[in-house]
């Protein structure tokens, strides 16, 4: 081992895949060595847990927190399981159809896609694949990647509202997040996503008191870990209080300034070794291990 075990807890999109288009073979390789260091290394992801990608599991990793902190799993033990009140999920829903707004709604198993959202993030990731063709040529594709794919999304009608954990939106309008926080209230816990559009708003709605910070602590108490044992990656505004809750945040290259000041380190981007840079750094692997940005691919 290069340092004492630690615990690590790294966000997906923007930090392990460039938005569903790609993996840097240096990611990889860091988490594998690391684990194979002694050190923990688990997911910390707003997507549901059935629709992690294929390619990032693949990976190997000691756990997963998903759904932005509804659900926590250590190994093949689930240590945190919530959804979101029926009438919460109704209420929600209510609000997206009377504003026009295209959403959907992740249980811990799967996402459920009103009318017209599948079509249209499909166009809007493979809009994103053209504009990064470079880079997916060069890194490689994830052609399985969900949600970037519309037959990946179940039709909304056939969601088990009681099974509900978490809601995410897509709206022509700039200014929805703040507007739903303000018209459905604080009981309700609203924040930009992470989907770099090139007009309008993206957002996440779960319930207050739960997001990846709770996770994580359920995850640490669970384990009988502190927090200044952990590491937090990650690029998104559904990363804040994970880097409230960990000993060592630290945001990626890509990140929003304000993310960027409030984790207090930042490494360099998603493609360009980031968590590789990250991991080096901090002694978790020693940065001889075969499989930077030449070794094996994703």
């Amino acid at each position: 081992m290069t340092s004492e075990s630690r615990i690590i807890f790294l966000d997906v999109d923007g930090t392990i895949l460039a938005h569903g288009d790609a993996i840097a073979p240096s990611t990889v390789a860091a988490i594998r060595a690391a684990r194979a260091n002694g050190h923990l290394v688990y997911l910390c992801t707003g997507r549901a847990a059935g629709d992690i990608n294929a390619r990032v599991l693949d990976i190997g990793f000691d756990g997963a927190i998903s759904n932005g902190g509804a659900l926590a799993v250590a190994g093949d033990e689930t240590v945190l399981a919530e959804t979101m009140p029926r009438a919460a999920v109704e209420q929600v829903m209510r609000y997206f159809d009377e504003h026009g707004i295209r959403y959907f709604v992740q249980s811990h198993h799967g996402v459920y896609a009103s009318a017209g959202v599948r079509a249209y993030i499909a166009e809007f990731i493979e809009e994103r694949r053209r504009r990064h063709a470079e880079d997916v040529a060069t890194i490689g594709t994830a052609e399985d990647d969900a949600p970037s794919d519309g037959p990946h999304f179940a039709p909304v009608e056939e969601a088990d509202l009681d099974r509900i954990a978490k809601a995410v939106f897509v709206s022509p309008h700039p200014d929805t997040v703040e507007r739903a926080q303000r018209d459905l209230g604080e009981r309700f816990h609203v924040i930009p996503g992470s989907m770099p559009l090139p007009e309008g708003s993206n957002g996440e709605i779960g319930m207050r008191g739960t997001n990846k910070g709770t996770g994580i602590v359920a995850i640490l108490e669970h384990l009988g870990r502190t927090a200044d044992e952990a590491v937090g990656i990650g690029d998104s505004w559904n990363d804040v209080e994970m880097f409230e809750v960990v000993g060592t945040p630290i945001a990626m290259g890509e990140a929003d300034p304000v993310l960027q000041e409030l984790a207090g380190e930042v490494t360099t981007g998603v493609l360009d070794d980031g968590i590789w840079n990250a991991f080096v750094r901090h002694g978790l692997i020693d940065g001889t291990v075969d499989g930077t940005a030449e070794g094996t691919a994703a």
